[in-house]
């Protein structure tokens, strides 16, 4: 059986996502927001982040919806079910403040 070369990535391709984390400017979030233990605090932050936004693309629910689920999937399987459960209720809440 012929083995398969495999190719290596640079790191730098590889952690897109972390670039995101670091330099994107869709959102100017309130520092250590996702690490609340109020899933109406989250939800208000960002709210209140995604209206002020002069650079989101979208409307501001969705670029609200958009950054708090791009944080639970960067989390992946690191993040404890508690967290988990705190992030999804603050989607809920989201949605309740935008009557989706």
């Amino acid at each position: 059986m012929a083995r398969t070369k495999s190719r290596r990535r640079s790191s730098r391709t590889r952690k897109w996502s972390g670039a995101v984390t670091r330099h994107s400017n869709a959102l100017d979030l309130p520092e250590r927001l996702f690490n609340q233990d109020d899933p109406r605090a989250i939800a208000r932050g960002l709210k209140r982040s995604a209206e002020r936004s002069p650079r989101r693309k979208s409307s501001p629910f969705r670029s609200a919806l958009s950054m708090l689920t791009f944080c639970i999937n960067r989390a992946g399987s690191n993040l404890s079910a508690r967290r988990r459960r705190i992030l999804e209720t603050a989607k809920q809440r989201l949605r309740e403040f935008y009557a989706k």
